[in-house]
């Protein structure tokens, strides 16, 4: 019994002595939170309210709450992406429909770049309005013009005429690092200067919505009304402008993103100065390559961007680019899915000759390219068409096909040769690919498909047990996908 007591107080006394020797954790935590009250005084000065106000149109059928109208199927989780910019609430929770004339108001943020009275705020937050009133800091109300603005990086420039502002610093994103501290502020539900703080939850994120802005993401709460307003980081400097959230109610869900500066200030000074924006254009439609993609390509881990489309005359097609090249470098950059490309190539210079590295037929190659200007954005084509003779079933990938007819391609969007309409899928290797009725299919293990009797052949020749690329068109898109056949019975 003594010796038991004996080791048990041994035991206690070591237990006491550990504790008194480890470090006050709960105390050198909190000791090691940093201190955002000196940048929130310096800088809360040069962040604005925006108000702007329309003249809305019952028949215009507008969502009076400013959500994003989602994109059409096939883009995942794009209708959980949120600009937010709110009205004077008055009430109700969906789209609501208000007599001809009504004044939609709709609130958001902004900030002060330079001491002239230049502002920036989102796109999305001044787009349609008829006027546009800034308030400032000392709760003064300013009638702001338009400078320009640019939809597809969400920036709008704004001017007031004022002198001696209050101005932002601005930073570089580029020297942000994920899990670095960050903090916004602006007028989330029109509460003024709301200060809210987080970390750089990662880089270069693209989203569905967004081809062009390689977004930071962050955790720092941002809700309706902190659109347009700055991100900074512990430095005091401006490194982005809140734009969008991820959110399955519509409201703060932990995920938010932020405009990276350096690209902010590159649109800036071209409406500056020209009063629109020119980005670099490839002319190709790409999409991720995932694991089974990858085996159908040849390659040993999934990456790139593959082509799905080569738009005639532009830059890629005088390149010699082909449907099917997996584009892995662009001017010596990593492209390690098709969200990195974008961005790469609308940062480069129009006119200037780059190379881009390419993976076709299993095999390296290298193309150089004259980067071209980026058309303006092409409104979305409604598709729809009525429906070929039905073709026979192919039992082996389990879809019936059918030539298409003038009227098909033209309600189609499809190219004037080529390819078959997907009439039938029933269970087998192409609905385990993800083919749909509707769908067009282009190319098939990489033979581009002329009509349904080459189609039969084509599916014949195709190897068992093993994954092929197959192009389908979907509603005017082209998408990549891994088919499979499964072994023969004997």
């Amino acid at each position: 019994m003594r010796h038991r007591m004996s080791v048990m107080s041994l035991r206690a006394a070591c237990l006491l002595l550990a504790t008194l020797l480890l470090p006050p954790v709960t105390f050198s935590q909190a000791a090691s939170l940093p201190d955002f009250t000196q940048i929130v005084e310096a800088n809360s000065p040069a962040v604005v309210n925006i108000s702007t106000t329309q003249k809305t149109d019952r028949k215009k059928g507008m969502n009076p709450h400013g959500r994003m109208p989602h994109p059409g199927p096939g883009v995942p989780f794009d209708d959980f992406f949120r600009r937010f910019f709110d009205e004077d609430k008055g009430g109700g929770g969906g789209d609501q429909e208000e007599p001809d004339g009504f004044d939609s108001k709709s609130l958001g943020s902004g900030f002060i770049m330079s001491p002239d009275g230049y502002v920036l705020t989102n796109y999305h937050v001044i787009k349609d309005a008829d006027e546009v009133v800034v308030r400032l800091s000392d709760r003064r109300e300013l009638l702001a013009r338009v400078v320009g603005s640019d939809k597809r990086s969400d920036v709008a420039l704004l001017k007031i005429e004022a002198s001696d502002l209050p101005a932002v610093k601005i930073g570089n994103p580029k020297n942000l690092k994920v899990g670095e501290w960050v903090l916004a502020i602006g007028s989330p539900f029109d509460f003024d200067h709301t200060v809210t703080a987080g970390i750089v939850s990662a880089l270069r994120r693209s989203l569905p919505s967004e081809n062009y802005v390689p977004f930071i993401q962050t955790d720092v709460a941002i809700n309706p009304g902190n659109s347009g307003g700055p991100l900074f980081n512990l430095n005091g400097e401006v490194v982005g402008i809140n734009s969008q959230i991820y959110s399955r109610t519509g409201g703060y869900m932990g995920l938010s993103f932020a405009i990276p500066m350096d690209l902010a200030m590159n649109v800036v000074d071209q409406l500056k100065s020209g009063g629109k924006v020119a980005r670099g254009w490839l002319g190709v439609l790409v999409q991720d390559v995932n694991r089974e993609l990858a085996e159908s390509f040849g390659m040993k881990t999934p990456g790139g961007a593959v082509v799905a489309r080569v738009l005639p005359d532009s830059p890629a097609s005088q390149a010699g680019f082909k449907t099917g090249d997996v584009v892995v470098e662009f001017d010596g950059k990593e492209v390690d899915s098709s969200g990195a490309l974008p961005p790469l190539v609308g940062s480069t210079k129009i006119g200037e000759k780059v190379p881009v590295k390419v993976i076709r037929d299993r095999k390296p190659v290298t193309l150089n390219v004259t980067i071209g200007e980026l058309p303006a954005e092409d409104e979305e084509t409604k598709l729809a068409g009525a429906p070929a003779p039905e073709g026979a079933l192919d039992k082996r990938l389990g879809v019936a096909v059918a030539d298409l007819t003038a009227d098909d391609r033209q309600q189609l969007a499809a190219e004037d040769k080529g390819g078959v309409l997907v009439q039938r899928v029933k269970d087998g290797p192409a609905q385990k690919a993800g083919v749909r009725n509707g769908d067009i299919i282009v190319m098939l293990n990489g033979v581009k498909v002329e009509n349904a009797a080459h189609f039969k052949r084509l599916s014949a020749e195709l190897p068992a047990g093993k994954s092929v690329p197959l192009l389908i068109q979907r509603r005017g898109s082209p998408i990549w996908l891994a088919l499979k056949v499964v072994q023969d019975k004997k």
